[in-house]
């Protein structure tokens, strides 16, 4: 079936780091990483988060969000700001509904301003965006659709998302999914989400976030 994205119901938890510079940007070359981070140690950079909603924060060696009400999203980000990027992360949902969402963002501006990348457990796919606190799904008209390109069930995907110039494209194990044009976001932070839609409980784990040069 199709799903159609909860446009009311969203609630930021995951806390910001301070914003750095993007001066290094410049002089890194096409293909070199800007930002990585395994989360094998606990830097502080992504933050922490336990409310009756969800939590967010490092665990395993790895960076966790878990959701526990209905129709929210939960994200977290470093505080950093880039103009073109390739970002990707292995997203592994450990339990909870397989009607979840979970994946990327990219040029944050601020928490009311952003695009995302993000996939189903079950399958589905969705690149949108969140302007002046509103969600907009740029991609099957307004509805997460399928891919066979997404594992389905409790197994690791490597979710991809570039933001190159307002091209805004998705890949997912190394298959293209969608793309879509949009020219609203110019720069900003990538980073890290996890939503739920009726069913609660999805607890989704990420590791080895990269951010590229494209």
């Amino acid at each position: 079936m199709k799903r159609t994205y909860p446009l009311l119901i969203l609630l930021l938890l995951a806390t910001l780091a301070c914003r750095t510079s993007s001066l290094t940007e410049t002089f890194i070359p096409a293909g070199g990483v800007l930002y990585q981070d395994t989360f094998s140690n606990n830097t502080g950079a992504w933050g922490s988060l336990t409310t009756p909603a969800g939590a967010a924060g490092y665990a395993d060696r790895t960076y966790r969000i878990v959701v526990n009400q209905s129709n929210i999203n939960i994200w977290s980000h470093p505080g950093l700001d880039f103009t073109n990027t390739h970002a990707e992360v292995s997203v592994f949902p450990a339990a909870g509904p397989l009607e979840n969402r979970m994946g990327l963002i990219c040029r944050l501006v601020d928490n009311q301003n952003f695009y995302f990348f993000i996939i189903s457990a079950d399958g589905y796919y969705g690149i949108g965006k969140i302007k002046t606190g509103q969600v907009t799904l740029l991609t099957g008209n307004g509805e997460m659709l399928p891919s066979a390109a997404i594992l389905t069930g409790n197994v690791p995907n490597l979710v991809r998302g570039d933001c190159v110039d307002n091209l805004l494209s998705l890949t997912v194990n190394g298959q293209p999914v969608a793309s879509i044009t949009d020219s609203d976001f110019s720069r900003g932070d990538s980073g890290l989400l996890a939503g739920t839609f009726s069913q609660p409980g999805a607890d989704v784990y990420f590791d080895n976030f990269f951010v590229f040069k494209p």
